[in-house]
């Protein structure tokens, strides 16, 4: 089973290192991606990038280092968090159609969550 949470967790990362450095890091690529960029201040949508890079490095990191592997299910939780108001934004706008990916992602965080506490 410890395979099958490390590759959740790589999928996981991966995911999120894409989208939060769109949006932290290429705002303009990420406003011309989505939709939903462009109603939400830069400042709030580069705090979101960021914080999905640092729960990418918490999903591997303390777990690879064996550096205190807690905060990998603490980063899966923050980030099944992050992804699930992000859900909710979509349904408040009516976006149905992004919330799919949100739900894929959900599903992983909470795997790693609930697999390594």
């Amino acid at each position: 089973m410890n395979i099958a949470w490390w590759i959740v967790q790589g999928l996981a990362a991966l995911g999120f290192v894409y989208s939060g450095w769109l949006k932290a890091f290429q705002y303009e690529k990420a406003k011309a991606s989505w939709g939903w960029v462009k109603d939400v201040p830069k400042a709030f949508v580069v705090l979101i990038g960021l914080a999905e890079l640092a729960g990418a490095l918490g999903l591997i990191l303390p777990e690879a280092l064996n550096i205190a592997p807690v905060w990998t299910p603490i980063a899966a939780t923050g980030l099944a968090a992050v992804v699930l108001l992000g859900a909710f934004f979509h349904i408040a706008r009516k976006e149905y159609r992004e919330i799919g990916v949100n739900l894929i992602f959900l599903a992983l965080a909470v795997f790693v969550a609930i697999g390594r506490f």
